[in-house]
């Protein structure tokens, strides 16, 4: 027995690591290509099965699928909720609705009425079924999110209803959960549930949130803490409310996303350190988690395949287009913006993290559900995560067949001063002093505003004539920008 603990411990640890060595040596290859991270950790995942090296065999009954999936639904709601922008979300309330009201929940109804008719699904299964297949997944979505060439309002939209479906699903399949089978349920459980699921579960949350938050202010006021353990500050609470919310008998995944609200609305620089740190970790978990249903469980999607389920994934995957083309009109979202969006909604984890509940929950014939809505995330992975190399090459294509720019005169080599007075400047950071004292030397200094748009829009304060530069793709911005070559670059970011 103890052998077999140490063996199941390496092979754990082994796994940790191929993931953490793959992700990190693969992070510029997907950035500059938009190849599917997720495609390549399921393959790993293969690699480590049954069909493989026969590490890991993976099954849904397995308790270690239940922690691992517990742990990133809660991860996937709370970064959804962390890193929206409350002020982005009420100023574009209109653009949110579209996507959510119109575009998400009748989604989800079209795809539950599908398996009912198509499947012979019952209703309560169909509709886990759709809301699952109607969230999309957090990982393919980031990398075209991250892309520069994508139109702002598209942008703006994806991420919106990235941060927002899954808060709207989810109370759809725990509702759905508790009623299936329970037709005898007396009147009297639907407000306990209603209570428990929609007040105990989200109040838990806020109030995690609101004591971490504050708790945090009064460290950093008297001692300080350092960015990087501020993001585990963050998961911290994340995990905090989720215990909570279950041990008053609510729901801890929606009290994770009310924590997560809570400190985006109250504290940008937690968001922010969340963003550039503890986003990485989350991220590693999720991928970690595509290693665990690559082994064996995503390819039951192949399993028991007829003609009537090949029909309802095709129904899926395309129903979003008509769906989402309808409910963009009269917004401000262009038209290429709106095709973009309307194609673009991929399912993965976060649909079969929701099917999984249902598993969880022992609900009969759920493992039907599963495969499923295995099978479509297969196809969306192939679909929509080879869209963003698709947008590459047509981006490069069009460049091609623009005339080639006049190329710029060489210009000699200059040698900045070195300014003796002080400590050294050109360090990794400079004080305000030394930012004088280079100014009063008569050489160019450009001073360059990378604040997150959440930390500008809570700050009244801006550098006397600095421009604005996101701190995503800084070196494409600055070459638009035609910044001085021979200039000092002073960059600013709290």
């Amino acid at each position: 027995m103890g052998q077999m603990v140490a063996d199941s411990l390496i092979a754990g640890l082994a796994l940790i690591g191929i993931v953490i060595i793959v992700s990190a040596l693969l992070s510029g290859l997907v950035d500059r290509t938009g190849l599917p991270q997720v495609a390549v950790f399921i393959f790993i995942g293969a690699a480590l099965g049954p069909a493989g090296l026969s590490l890991f065999n993976m099954t849904l009954g397995s308790p270690v699928l239940r922690v691992v999936a517990t742990l990133s639904l809660t991860l996937v709601l709370f970064t959804d909720a962390v890193t929206l922008n409350t002020k982005e979300v009420r100023q574009k309330a209109g653009l949110a609705f579209r996507m959510l009201g119109p575009g998400t929940i009748l989604c989800a109804a079209l795809m539950a009425l599908a398996a009912w008719w198509l499947l012979g699904i019952p209703a309560g299964p169909a509709a886990i079924l759709g809301a699952a297949l109607a969230s999309t997944d957090p990982v393919l979505l980031r990398s075209l999110l991250r892309r520069p060439d994508i139109p702002s309002e598209a942008r703006l939209a994806l991420k919106l209803e990235s941060g927002l479906n899954d808060v709207v699903l989810l109370p759809i399949v725990v509702v759905a959960i508790a009623l299936y089978g329970q037709h005898d349920l007396p009147s009297t459980s639907f407000p306990k549930m209603g209570f428990g699921l929609f007040i105990l579960g989200p109040g838990a949350g806020v109030a995690i949130g609101l004591v971490g938050v504050a708790a945090l202010d009064l460290i950093r006021k008297r001692v300080g803490v350092r960015r990087d353990y501020e993001s585990l500050y963050s998961l911290g609470i994340a995990f905090t409310a989720f215990a909570a919310a279950e041990m008053l008998h609510g729901s801890g995944f929606l009290a994770a996303f009310a924590a997560g609200l809570t400190i985006a609305a109250l504290d940008v620089e937690l968001c922010d350190c969340f963003i550039e740190y503890g986003g990485v970790t989350a991220e590693m978990l999720l991928l970690f988690t595509f290693v665990i249903f690559g082994t064996s469980l995503i390819w039951t999607g192949f399993t028991g395949l007829d003609w009537r389920t090949l029909i309802f994934a095709a129904f899926a995957i395309l129903i979003r287009v008509p769906v989402y083309l309808a409910s963009l009109i009269g917004s401000k979202v262009n038209r290429g913006g709106r095709f973009l969006i309307a194609w673009y909604g991929p399912s993965g984890l976060s649909s079969l993290l929701l099917v999984l509940l249902a598993v969880f929950a022992g609900m009969p014939d759920s493992d039907r559900l599963f495969r499923v809505c295995a099978l479509i995330v297969m196809i969306s992975i192939v679909l929509h995560g080879a869209s963003p190399m698709l947008i590459d090459r047509w981006c490069r294509k069009a460049e091609a067949e623009e005339p080639p720019a006049p190329p710029e005169p060489v210009k000699e080599p200059i040698v900045l001063p070195v300014i003796e007075a002080g400590p050294s400047v050109g360090g990794q950071s400079i004080t305000l002093e030394e930012l004088e004292r280079l100014q009063q030397s008569g050489d160019k200094v450009v001073i360059l505003d990378s604040r997150t748009d959440r930390s500008r829009d809570t700050s009244d304060l801006q550098a006397e004539g600095s421009l604005r530069l996101a701190p995503e793709n800084v070196a494409l911005q600055a070459g638009k920008l035609g910044l001085p070559k021979d200039a000092w670059l002073i960059v600013y970011c709290a």
